[in-house]
């Protein structure tokens, strides 16, 4: 009976000394040592890729995309569809899984696409709309917005729904009416686009694409400037 009182105190005491050793290698020096080499070599992927404008505010991670839409008249009422502020550059739409009525920078709090097929009526519809829209929305007295101008990513939403850019083409349509929302020339927006343009990731993968958060960012300080 003592041999087997002595044989499980002595495993519990050596299960506890585990947990305890593990606990601190584990719990508390492994996370220190990967959260220390995080910030000394990719600080600004670690803290969230965020992005400041020029007074070191921050306004967003470059990582997910975010609206620029008008304020709501009634910012009560959930049925009131909301309005693009179009001296902006606008994003791709967000028709993912769901909305997110507490954050209103951010178009959704689910991310995944509509998985709807290419001749869905309801896809067709949001398509066909938002291809209207960006006409209506880009024309200027100065410029015209032809239909077959107008790129897949300005009517389409991503398989994320949060995509944070748009494509150089995208960018490019929208400059006339940034120009004349913010009374700027239309050479200069062009620059800020060119100057905010990506190029393929290692020279080979993927597409060319802007950042709207990036471009919108250096809109502010070239409108204030």
């Amino acid at each position: 009976m003592n041999n087997s009182v002595g044989n499980t105190a002595r495993l519990i005491g050596a299960g506890l000394r585990a947990l305890l050793v593990l606990t601190v290698i584990c719990g508390v020096l492994y996370p220190l040592a990967v959260t220390g080499i995080a910030q000394a070599l990719f600080h600004d992927k670690a803290n969230g890729s965020e992005t400041k404008d020029q007074g070191g505010q921050v306004v967003g991670s470059s990582l997910i995309g975010q609206t620029y839409d008008l304020p709501k008249q009634n910012p009560d009422d959930p049925e009131e569809a909301a309005k693009p502020d179009l001296k902006w550059f606008q994003p791709r739409p967000s028709n993912g899984l769901g909305s997110n009525s507490v954050n209103t920078q951010y178009a959704l709090i689910l991310s995944g696409a509509t998985n709807k097929a290419a001749d869905n009526p309801d896809l067709v519809k949001l398509v066909t709309d938002a291809k209207e829209a960006v006409i209506a929305d880009n024309s200027t007295a100065g410029y015209r917005v032809k239909p077959e101008d107008v790129p897949a990513d300005a009517v389409t939403s991503s398989g994320s729904g949060l995509d944070p850019h748009i494509s150089p083409a995208y960018a490019e349509l929208q400059v006339h009416r940034v120009a004349e929302k913010n009374g700027l020339d239309v050479q200069q927006v062009e620059k800020l686009v060119k100057d905010n343009t990506q190029g393929r990731t290692l020279g080979f993968m993927g597409e060319p694409r802007v950042n709207v958060l990036a471009l919108n960012t250096a809109l502010k300080a070239l409108a204030k400037s």
